[in-house]
Parts: C-alpha cells; structure tokens; sequence
C-alpha cells in the first residue's frame, strides 16, 4: 500500500475517487435522495461516491461463493464466543460511511462481514450504519473478493479511513465468473501508523492464523483442526478479559449436560440407579470436581443430591 497523508485530527486523508478502482464493478447514478431512501439496503455496492452520485455496484448477481465467507465468518465468531465466555457480534453487510468536511454525510463502502469483539460497541448511531469518527468501528471486516479485487478500490479507502483490521478472502471454490489471477486463501491487513501490512496472524484474534482462518471459512463441515483453534483463540480472549466458558449460558447449558451425563455414567457403573432430570438439575451449579467426587462416593440417589445441594 502507498503511504497516505495524515489530516488534522489524525485521521487519513481521502483518496480521490479518480484515483481509486474498483475491479469487477460497473458505475451506475445514484442520488443522495435514494442513499437515504428506504430501499437503499437492497443496493449490493462495493462503493458510492456522494460528489458525484456515482455508485459502483458488483457485476455479478450475488452467489453462494461470495455470500457463504460471511455468514460462515459469523458461526465461527460465535463459536469463539462460547469459548471465551462472552459474545461478540457481526453484523452483516455494513456500510462504512464518512462525513463531507461540511458535516454531510458522504462517501460509502459495503462491507461483507463487520466483526465486534464486545456487542455493546456494535450498538451503531442513529443512522444505522458506521460512521467513522462517529461510531466504534468494527474490530475486523471481512471482504470477499470473487469477481472483484478490492486490492485497487476498497483497501486503500480503508486505509484511509483507518479501519484497524481488513481480511480479504478468495474462496477455494468459485463460479466461471471468477476473476482469473486471484489467488486462492486469506490474507490479513493491520493498520500499523498509517499504512497496512500484511500479516499472518490477527491481532483482533489473538493467534489465528490466516491460513486457519482461510480454512475455516472453506470446509463443508468444521474439522477437528478447526474446533481445536476456535477453542485456542477463544480462551486466549479469554483469558485477557477474565471469563470462563461457564460465563457464556449456551456453554454452562452444553458443558452441564456433559457432566451430568459422567455422572449419571459414574453412579449407574456403581449400582446405583437415579433421575436423570434430577441429576440435571443438580449439577447446573456445581462445581465438576464436586460432581464427579458426589458421584464416586455417595450411596444413593438422595445421597447424591444431597451432597450437591
């Protein structure tokens, strides 16, 4: 990337439009009035300029190969989530948005994919989208380059913006519409002063990879590699903001039954015949050392429960 002036405030300064490209786009006329008309969300674009009421809007009809990253991006994250023990948010496809040096709101990109580690910063203005100055903006976001290349377009204007984390992914698979030359995998974008660089690990997920990361959002179905670096990178978030699994109510729920069941396993290897909704019901606050020594050593059912009460 090129170097890029500092404005006052310490903001990047804009790109002109003129010097931008946006590959796999064609420019169409959209005015203000319809930017901030009630059918604007139905506009899939890579980017509109206000000056000139120009929006450049992806050539190809949106497909599997370019939508799946995203949404496949979000299950990850919220699995991430349950391992840390509190939830972060994506939001989708998000407009970024800049003011005019008036005031007026201007230019807009599209993002495929807006990531929040913490929930409570995606809680945007009242114009719905991120307004950079304004709103908290996203910890990553997620372009998927399959017809497009936003190397040109997309990335400078995020650098310009300073937006702190950018990953561009290129599918494995794709349609014959597929620009040719894109090479295959994900690649890592960190703001460092006013320049990005390339980077194999996010700082946004501490010690994912992009090679992990590339392979997570292509596999039909999660790999044991992939769970085992979900798991990684979530206890490391984790362990900065001092929460447990536990802490997050889907996991306490899946990590309960997981040990009622060795309970009840252990009891009913000893002889002893017992409830298994009871036993659920006894073990949701319980420690699973307390567990597993109630179920070892109490004579019967209602020695069990009571050990645990």
């Amino acid at each position: 990337m090129r170097a890029v002036g500092v404005a006052e405030g310490g903001r990047g300064r804009r790109t002109p439009v003129s010097e931008l490209e946006f590959v796999g786009c064609e420019p169409v006329t959209v005015s203000a009035a319809e930017v901030e008309g009630p059918n604007w969300e139905e506009r899939r674009v890579e980017y509109w300029h206000a000056a000139s009421e120009t929006a450049w809007t992806v050539r190809e009809a949106a497909t599997v190969y370019h939508e799946g990253p995203g949404a496949r991006l979000a299950k990850l994250v919220g699995q991430i989530g349950m391992a840390r023990g509190s939830e972060a948010r994506c939001i989708g496809a998000t407009d970024v948005r800049i003011r005019n040096e008036d005031g007026t709101l201007g230019d807009i990109m599209q993002a495929d994919q807006a990531v929040y580690l913490d929930p409570a910063r995606a809680e945007l203005s009242r114009h719905g989208r991120v307004i950079v100055g304004e709103d908290p903006l996203p910890d990553v976001v997620l372009e998927v380059d399959h017809t497009t290349d936003v190397r040109p377009g997309k990335l400078v204007a995020y650098e310009d913006w300073r937006l702190p984390e950018v990953w561009v992914e290129v599918p494995d698979r794709g349609s014959p519409g597929r620009r040719r030359g894109l090479p295959r995998g994900l690649r890592i974008y960190l703001l460092e002063g006013d320049r990005y660089r390339v980077a194999e690990v996010s700082r946004a997920f501490p010690g994912w990879r992009a090679a992990e990361i590339h392979r997570a959002l292509n596999e039909a179905t999660m790999s044991q590699a992939t769970e085992a670096a979900l798991w990684r990178v979530g206890r490391v978030l984790g362990d900065r903001d001092g929460t447990v699994p536990e802490d997050d109510l889907l996991s306490r729920r899946l990590i309960g039954r997981g040990l009622a069941e060795t309970a009840l396993s252990i009891l009913r290897r000893r002889g002893i015949e017992v409830s298994v909704d009871r036993i659920g019901a006894a073990v949701r606050d319980a420690s699973a050392d307390a567990i597993v020594e109630a179920a070892l050593t109490a004579g019967d059912e209602a020695d069990f429960l009571a050990r645990l009460a």
